[in-house]
Order: structure tokens, then sequence, then C-alpha cells
């Protein structure tokens, strides 16, 4: 049953407060940042005095309400934490002190997390991204219980949210365990390192090629026109159509360079973890061409190995190994293979009826893997889901 509770303007509990000291180069300052979407005030960065620009910025104490004149309007505030006492933040943040002795600030920072507050935030203005201005803060509606109550109430917001949070890590343990049983079963079926009866992977394709990198449109080509794939559209084991960029209309086409049903590709060139991501293209749509950074495997029509034996062998520990090992760049966080560098991998050289029985299992485990993940996605949504319903029914009165 909802409570008859009164609603008060935040104006009766909190004031603006402006606080601005005079940056010293040689000092070192704390500056903070509110996350969008409610979810609090954290460290931005620990920064010279000397690399501030603007040497005046405002001081914020803990417990204070802080709110960014833009990104207020996506969810940008909340109040400040007590390691964050004496961070520094520009003059387009606004901080309000928060009288006590009518308003738990852990109630405020609860119910600003609400659809009920957030909604007044976005009444501001005409545009999502309109500035907010202190006075509008100050307008803002609040259900304001007896200051008992609204510490009762908070007590029990945070001994749900400990439980929530508990569950949360809960799921979060489950897709590294999940990794863990393909990336085993991958290791002890192709091998844990090359030895003498592992082949040069040259030996057992065609060739490899690249594709090119004309000059694109922004955005991904509509339906029916002509693209060119993105690095993203290859990861491990999958293969996403709808990363690319579109092609002008007038440029004259390399064709030739069409991705088809059944090519199987490779990222020549990402992030370390990514680099030699492989994936075999199971659907695909017309009109998209291979680009410089993805290699495509030419296979004889008596090949010798299955691509989709090759697709776990690349991924398994050993061949990693190998595809870092290889990998070069002057980037920490972008490296490039060579296409000599993939044609000399070691591999193991497999009777065809051994790699099939292979990927027969692989394929099963894979499936019963992603199916975990599903599951665990569903879970976490559904515990992501919790705090906004108790919030919900915490400012309803309804919590008991």
């Amino acid at each position: 049953m909802t409570m008859p509770w009164k609603t008060a303007q935040l104006g009766g509990a909190i004031r603006l407060r402006k606080e601005f000291v005079t940056i010293d180069d040689a000092t070192e300052y704390k500056r903070c940042r509110v996350q969008l979407h409610a979810k609090g005030v954290v460290l931005r960065d620990i920064i010279p005095g000397a690399d501030i620009k603007t040497k005046e910025q405002q001081v914020c104490r803990a417990g204070e309400f802080l709110v960014a004149e833009i990104d207020a309007k996506v969810g940008g505030f909340g109040i400040v934490p007590d390691e964050l006492d004496g961070a520094i933040v520009s003059s387009h943040y606004f901080l309000f002190t928060v009288d006590d002795r009518q308003l738990d600030r852990r109630f405020l920072d609860f119910y600003a997390r609400t659809p009920a507050f957030r909604e007044q935030v976005s009444a501001q203005g005409t545009t999502n991204y309109a500035a907010i201005r202190p006075s509008h803060v100050l307008g803002y509606t609040i259900p304001l219980p007896p200051l008992p109550e609204q510490q009762r109430i908070v007590a029990k917001v945070e001994e749900l949210a400990a439980e929530i949070q508990e569950a949360q890590q809960a799921c979060n343990l489950v897709v590294p365990e999940i990794n863990a049983l393909i990336h085993s079963a991958r290791n002890r079926l192709v091998g844990e390192h090359a030895d003498d009866t592992w082949v040069p992977l040259h030996t057992l394709v065609l060739d490899i090629e690249n594709g090119w990198s004309p000059a694109c449109e922004p955005g991904p080509a509509a339906d029916g026109d002509w693209g060119v794939l993105k690095l993203g559209s290859v990861s491990f084991g999958h293969f996403d159509a709808r990363e690319n960029k579109a092609l002008p209309r007038s440029l004259r086409l390399k064709t030739e360079y069409e991705i088809q049903r059944g090519d199987f590709l490779m990222s020549r060139a990402n992030t370390t973890e990514l680099v030699g991501a492989c994936a075999l293209v199971r659907e695909t749509r017309r009109r998209l061409l291979l680009c410089d950074k993805i290699f495509r495997f030419i296979f004889n029509q008596d090949s010798s190995i299955i691509p989709a034996f090759l697709d776990h062998v690349l991924k398994a520990p050993a061949l990693r190994e190998q595809i870092e090992r290889g990998a070069t760049g002057t980037s920490p966080t972008m490296k490039n293979i060579s296409k000599a560098k993939i044609l000399a991998l070691r591999i193991p050289a497999l009777k065809l009826e051994q790699q099939r029985r292979i990927v027969s299992h692989l394929d099963e485990l894979q499936a019963k893997v992603d199916s975990l993940k599903a599951l665990q996605a569903q879970s976490a949504a559904e515990v992501d889901a919790l705090l906004p319903s108790i919030l919900d029914r915490a400012f309803k009165g309804e919590l008991e």
C-alpha cells in the first residue's frame, strides 16, 4: 500500500555552493566526473596542475550532490563519495550541499536513479542535450518522508542492493568458467604444443589473399548497395556482415573480392588479442567486399584440411601462441601479421576422418557453451532489472 508521503521541492533541502580555487601548476589534483545513466560520481584522473588549462576550478566535498550542466539529461549526476572529497570539477558542473536534518543524502542518491527523477530532468529544455540551470535542479520534487523513515528505506535498499551485487558477481564468474571448458577441449584435441608431426599451413592450403581499402562513405551500406568489410566483422568464430562501410556508387568495384558463403576469413590487423581471429562465413548478404585488413583462405578442391577444423585449430592455445608471437607493430594496441607468417604456422596434420570427429565434438561443445552464455546473459539482465524495481517500490512506500 502506498504511503501518504508529502512531496517537496529539492530547493528546500539542498543549496547551491560555489567554491573555486586557482590551480597550482606544481600540485597534483584529483578530477572527478559523473557517469551517465545515474551511475554515480567516479574518479576521472589524477593530473598535475600544469596540465590543467582552465586555472579556476570548483572543489567538491563528500556528500554533495554533483550535477553536470550538459549531461544531466542523460543521468549525469550523483553524490560525491568520501574518497573524492577535495576533487575538482569545472564550472560546467553544479554542486549542492544537502541539509541532513531534512534529507538523507543516500535517500537522494537512490531517488536520483529512478525514472520519476530522470523524467523531471529530461523535461527541461527542448532537446536531450540542452543545458540545465541550478534553478531547474532546485525546482525538482522528491517524496520526503520523515528522516527516520528515509533512513529505514535506505538501509533496506542497501541490504537488497548488496544481495543484487553478489548475484551480479556470481553471473560474471560464469562466462570465464564456460570459456575455459572449450579452451581445455581444444587444448586436449589439438595438442598443447607443436611437435615434429605438425606441418606448415602452406602445405595444406592453396593460398591466402586480402582485399582492398577504397575510400568509403560514412556508415554501413544500405541493402542492395556495395560495402566493404570492417575489422569488426571477424571475431573468434563469428562473422558479422553488418560490420561494413558503404562504398561510393561511382566507384569502380573489384567484385572478385565479394564475400561468399563458405569463405574462411582471418583478421590480419587488430589488437594483440584479436589479431588472427578467424571465422567461417555461414551467412552473409550480397555485395560485400573483402577489405585489406582481412585475409581470405583459398583451398584446393581436394584439400587435406577441412575449413571448420582449421577454424578450431587457429583458436587453440598452441596456434594463438604462434600467431601472437608472429604479430608485429609499433603501436602497443594494434598488431599485424603477414601472409608469410600465417602460411608458416605449424598445425597438426590429421586425416580427414579425424578432423571431422574433432569438428563434430567441438561444434557440439560450442553449441552448449553458447546456450550457457545465453542463459547467463538472461540471468544477468534479470539481476540488473532488480534494483530499479526495488527503487520503484521504495519510493512508493512499498518496502517493508
